[in-house]
This record gives C-alpha cells, structure tokens and sequence, in this order.
C-alpha cells in the first residue's frame, strides 16, 4: 500500500550536477518504493525565463532525463513525461488563473525574486507572473496529495494549497455530514514533504549554478573533476603549508562531508586544524571520493547515451500514462465547472 501520490519536477536545464544530485534525485529515488511518484520534465515551466532559447530544449530535455534514471528514477516505479507532451496542463492552468488575483500573484516572495535577481523591470511575462498558477495545475491534475519540495519552496505550494480550497468551495457539491454542511473535496489539498537538503555550494562557493560556471556535472570525466576541485576555494587565510586552517569556511572540506567516508572526513579536518595535511593532498582525496561516488551514475550514463531509443520509449509511455490520469481529472473539473454540453 502506497502512502500517496507525488507529483514534483524540474525544468530541463541540460545535464544535471551535484547539486541536483544531492538535493533532488537522491530525495526522489528514496521516494518511489513508498509513494506512486510521477515526475515531470517542465519544459513550459523553462521558458518563463528563457523564451527566446527554446533551441535548447530538446537536447536539454533528453540530457535531463539521462542523468534522472542514471541517478536512480526507475520508469518501471514511477512515471517520467515531458510537460508539454500532456496538453490538460494548459487547459487547468487557464482555468485556474480565472480564480486567482494579480494582486495575490505579484505577493508571492518567489516572484519578487526573480524580477529582482533577473532585473525585468516592466518587462515581466505574464508567463513569469503565473508560475506558480501553471505549477498548481501540474499538481493537481494528477490529484497527487504530496510534494516534496524545499522551504524556499513552499510559498508556492501555498498557493497550490489556496487554489484547490478555492476551486473546492467554489465547485464542490454541497453534501450534509452531522456538523452540518461541507463542500465535496474535487481535489486534495497537497502536503509538503520537506526535504533535508545538505550544503553544497559551487566551486566558487556561490549557489551551485550553470550560468556561473562552478558546477561539477553527473557526466563530468575524472580530468573534468580533477580541474574543477583543483579551482575551489579553501580557507584564504591559510597562506603556508604550516599555518594551521578553518575547514569550516573551506569548500573542499563541505564537499567532503558530504561525499567522503567518515574516517576521511575527520581525517581531513583534524589535519586541516593542526596544518599536518596541505590544500592539495586534501583536494586529491577529495577527487578521489567524486569519482568513486560518480562511478555507478557515468556507467548507467553511457548505456543509455548508446541507446537513445530507450529514453524516447520511456517518455512516451510517461506521456500515456500521465494523459490518461490528467484527461480524467479534466472530465472531472469540467462537469464541476458545468463546461460539458
């Protein structure tokens, strides 16, 4: 017996790294054996900042799900489709955005963000402004009771959460119960499932992040890997070998914590602190764990690199599986909104 349905995604932003490994695909693969999981490649969702480079899309969408099932999401557990490919998702979206205000959007921490960080000024989309409308809908088309998401997160789920109670007490049959009356639940109101997302910054110790070109990718070589740590940032005041460190303010050493055995880690901090071990030899140890931790996702990685026709199979079957959930939902929203002649 499954604990519930899930419903969460990502937009395909080409190959995946660490920070997606660690702070979304090893959570979804922990995921499926206890929750019918459905997880959708958001495609849509992409071009509310990158319309003008929709070129991109396919490649980045097939590279995407490569490192998603080499990463450990079993289409033989879950479903995995491509937003775009279910076309209900527009039809509730618009649906939707008829009972949610502008004002109620434009207050959402989330999108102030974004204008923010991405300087838009007046030229916001009305795509960015209804995001969260959009995610609602992907949501609640599958009827899935739970999302695992992020704290920074969860202002959107909010809104996914007021949007169901909206359509709910506006739509749902009037039914008695011994308290008196209550409106039919047509859709759940969704629960987080909060994620435990570990620290891991990029090389740079920025937010890991492909724009600022410090990520280390799923599919990077051991060269690739070598370089990359090579160019990370440890303790700025330990100048000379002797002088003793912080591996607290060190990046290789949170990329240890997190990826190293625990022998090393102590290893690596307890020399760090008294100067008997160099910035380099820490590094080289540290290149050594990636790429044994790497191993297992590279080989799965290059069979199915070998065998596109694999990833087009999977996907199709995700797109018949989702579009059938979704056009059931659908029939069920229209009779609700009185839309079917």
């Amino acid at each position: 017996m499954k604990k519930g349905r899930i419903l969460s995604g990502s937009r395909p932003t080409g190959r995946q790294h660490l920070g997606h490994l660690k702070g979304i695909l090893e959570n979804w693969a922990s995921l499926q054996d206890d929750y019918e999981c459905i997880f959708e490649v958001a495609d849509w969702h992409a071009l509310t900042t990158k319309y003008n480079r929709t070129y991109e899309l396919k490649d980045n969408i097939r590279e995407t799900v490569i490192d998603w099932i080499s990463a450990g999401i079993d289409p033989k557990k879950s479903i995995i489709f491509v937003q775009s490919d279910v076309k209900e998702h527009a039809e509730l979206a618009l649906l939707f955005s008829m009972i949610v205000s502008v004002g109620r959007l434009e207050r959402n921490p989330t999108y102030k963000e974004q204008v923010q960080e991405l300087n838009l000024g007046d030229s916001v989309s009305l795509g960015l402004l209804s995001y969260p409308v959009l995610q609602a809908a992907d949501i609640l088309i599958y009827k899935a009771d739970t999302v695992p998401i992020g704290e920074d997160q969860l202002p959107h789920l909010e809104l996914t959460r007021e949007i169901a109670r909206r359509f709910n007490y506006l739509y749902g049959k009037v039914k008695e119960n011994g308290d008196g009356e209550e409106r039919e639940e047509i859709l759940p109101i969704p629960e987080p499932l909060l994620a435990k997302v570990p620290r891991l910054p990029g090389t740079d110790r920025r937010k890991m992040s492909k724009s600022y070109g410090n990520a280390i990718y799923l599919a990077d070589s051991p060269d690739e890997i070598l370089k990359k740590v090579k160019s990370m940032i440890t303790d700025p005041q330990r100048v000379r070998l002797k002088d003793p460190g912080d591996p607290e303010v060190c990046t290789v050493y949170d990329y240890h914590k997190i990826f190293s055995h625990p022998e090393l880690v102590e290893e690596c901090s307890t020399k760090c602190r008294e100067a008997g071990i160099g910035c380099a030899k820490c590094k080289q140890y540290l290149v050594e764990m990636l790429v044994e931790y790497l191993a297992p996702i590279q080989k799965k990685r290059k069979e199915l690199e070998a065998q596109p026709e694999i990833i087009d199979e999977i996907l199709e079957n995700g797109k018949e599986k989702a579009t059938k959930i979704a056009r059931q939902t659908m029939e069920e929203i229209r009779e609700a909104m009185h839309l079917k002649r």
